[in-house]
């Protein structure tokens, strides 16, 4: 290997460099191309090679530019992570507080996501030097598309900073606010200014950027609300709504946030996230829409892709299996269902699931088809100018089964739980079908105990890749009967568990007793943004009001159901194939007179919160 070390490993490592140097000849042509604005022709580069591949990317090639310029030998630093170079000291456990949090954490959010960076950092020598490293990070994929090796690029630089007396942050002044002795504070910067504040508490010393990146927006909603007291600096912050949108984000996940993104042109973030969590403007409205989705029906299935909803297949006159497909248009200012002409359509079926993936493809699954049970999936891009019905084979598929449930995870992932067979046999398996692949496969999600079998269960998605179970029709010795139970699995686990939740009713003050949900099936289960689970509707024994809402939070470490007062004109009957969540904010009972006839230009809305064309 040039520029230190011998022997085997170094024959090793360069032989590594040599292939690696073809892979990122043929990615990116004969030449090096430009870093951008820092790279200087006339300035050696640095290389370093990083293997993805293995725990915590252990370096298997450095050049001799990356020695001279550092101190370290390259078998002092082969099998190591680069971030070494962010500690003053070679013995020291942590990086230096001078580097930069911000930079740290986008090169981390790079790595994961397998992108390439660019960007400048706090780097030191191995006598303790500052230097500044002008760095790019470039992924190096194999022939299937997997990131292999890590090629970063450097060039450094003296940092012409004094170590002892500077305060963060080392490279840019922002101009942000600094606080003065009496709390208030004003937009100058520079070292001057922050020589004046030895005495400041040192979390306010810190800039606003780091303020917000690196401690608001790690914290809830609720949390950021509750620290904007503490001063008018942090008040301001607060306020602010790219802080409240990373602060969501980070809470809540990009693809929920993405789906939040039209409801925050008229209320905002901050009021956003205030009533998502205090429920303060959650109220039931009716609404009447035109067309008709004929012939009628019932045990159809439906969900929502963006602000339409989708309703496909269904059972007809005579146990008739039907297999149209009909969109409704909440954009539209008179909406009205219309069915979506296809080139070809499923099998006709009811008693099946219909989900929805990033955004406008539509996936079904299984159901009684005119020939018996189905479990087949078939997937529609709802966009296309000529939207087919494409059938999707992949693997060996679950049983055939319907009155099962499915959900998507990450936007592209179905799971499908439970059921029932031909043979009127209960279903406890879950199956993973990920539909971004050339080749999906179905997957068995292989656990040590399963919840008893059942049918009319709901699946809800919490947590980005968690999964509540709730009720359904479960089998309890040699009966069959309604379920109030609830279960939790995380499928990013290295061996996904069901486990139970104990779950106790939310005793308020001058409660007599505990409230949970009465057991139930073919309920609805609502995931709303912040992780919260809300429950009603359904096939209830006895006198329950199948309207009353029931609210729980599966990831608090006690969860506490509580009951959900709402406003305005509930469904009589909610059914939970027959519910749709839109816009993140939105939730849509079609029908819901007797339970039996589905009147479909009627529609209730649960609103979880202010609409955008409301004056509340």
């Amino acid at each position: 290997m040039a520029g230190g070390g011998g022997g085997k490993e170094d024959e090793e490592g360069l032989c590594s460099w040599k292939r690696l140097k073809c892979a990122r000849d043929e990615e990116f042509g004969e030449e090096v191309q430009p870093l951008g604005s820092f790279f200087y022709p006339t300035v050696p580069s640095a290389f370093v090679v990083s293997d993805v591949l293995e725990t915590d990317f252990p370096i298997i090639y450095v050049n001799s530019v990356f020695e001279t310029s550092t101190g370290y030998r390259a078998d002092e630093v082969l099998g190591r992570n680069c971030r070494f170079l962010q500690y003053r000291d070679p013995r020291a456990q942590r990086r230096h507080p001078l580097v930069d949090p911000v930079v740290v954490s986008e090169i981390r959010r790079c790595l994961e996501e397998g992108i390439e960076f660019q960007g400048e950092l706090l780097n030191f020598r191995k006598d303790g030097t500052p230097l500044v490293n002008q760095l790019r990070l470039a992924p190096i994929h194999d022939d299937d598309g997997v990131v292999t090796h890590i090629i970063g690029i450097q060039v450094f630089s003296e940092a012409k900073i004094d170590l002892n007396h500077v305060s963060y942050p080392v490279f840019k002044e922002t101009g942000y606010p600094h606080v003065d002795q009496s709390g208030n504070y004003s937009p100058v910067g520079g070292q001057a200014q922050h020589a004046q504040h030895q005495e400041i508490c040192g979390f306010l010393q810190l800039s606003d950027e780091v303020l917000a990146h690196n401690i608001l927006s790690r914290l809830t909603p609720r949390d950021v609300a509750s620290i904007g007291s503490v001063c008018r600096r942090i008040r301001q912050l607060t306020k602010n709504e790219h802080v409240r949108k990373m602060v969501c984000q980070n809470s809540w996940g990009r693809e929920v946030t993405g789906t939040l993104e039209l409801m925050t042109k008229k209320l905002g973030w901050g009021r956003l996230a205030r009533e998502l969590t205090t429920l303060e403007a959650v109220c039931w409205k009716k609404m009447t829409v035109g067309g008709a989705v004929e012939p009628s029906r019932c045990n159809f299935s439906a969900c929502a892709a963006g602000n339409r909803l989708v309703l496909f297949g269904g059972e007809g006159v005579n146990m008739q299996p039907m297999d149209d497909t009909f969109v409704l248009n909440l954009d539209a200012a008179n909406p009205e269902w219309r069915r979506v002409s296809v080139k070809s359509s499923p099998p006709g079926r009811w008693g099946h699931t219909l989900s929805c993936l990033n955004g406008s493809w539509l996936v079904v699954f299984g159901g009684c088809g005119r020939q018996g049970l189905l479990n087949d999936v078939f997937v529609l891009d709802l966009d296309a100018k000529h939207p087919t019905w494409k059938e999707v084979f992949g693997g060996t598929p679950p049983l055939p089964r319907s009155w099962h449930s499915s959900c998507t995870i990450e936007g592209s992932k179905l799971v499908v739980s439970g059921g029932c067979t031909d043979a009127g046999v209960l279903l406890s398996d879950t199956y993973l079908l990920d539909l971004t692949t050339d080749k999906p496969m179905w997957r068995e999600i292989p656990t040590s105990w399963a919840p008893p079998s059942r049918l009319g269960h709901s699946l809800s998605v919490y947590g980005r890749t968690k999964i509540l179970m709730f009720g359904g029709l479960a089998k309890s010795g040699h009966l069959r009967l309604r379920s109030g139970e609830a279960y939790t699995i995380d499928l990013e686990d290295e061996r996904p568990h069901w486990r139970q939740l104990e779950c106790s009713g939310f005793t308020g003050i001058g409660s007599q007793s505990a409230v949970v949900p009465p057991p139930r099936l073919d309920h609805v289960a609502v995931s709303m943004p912040c992780g919260r689970i809300i429950i009603f509707g359904g096939s209830i024994a006895g006198l329950h009001s199948p309207s009353q809402l029931f609210l729980l939070d599966p990831s608090e470490e006690k969860p506490s159901w509580r009951i959900l007062n709402v406003p305005g004109q509930p469904p009589k009957f909610a059914w939970g194939h027959s519910t749709c969540v839109v816009g993140g904010t939105r939730v849509l009972v079609l029908g819901g007179h007797t339970g039996e006839e589905w009147i479909l230009n009627e529609l209730h809305e649960l609103c979880l919160a202010s609409r955008q064309d409301s004056d509340q």
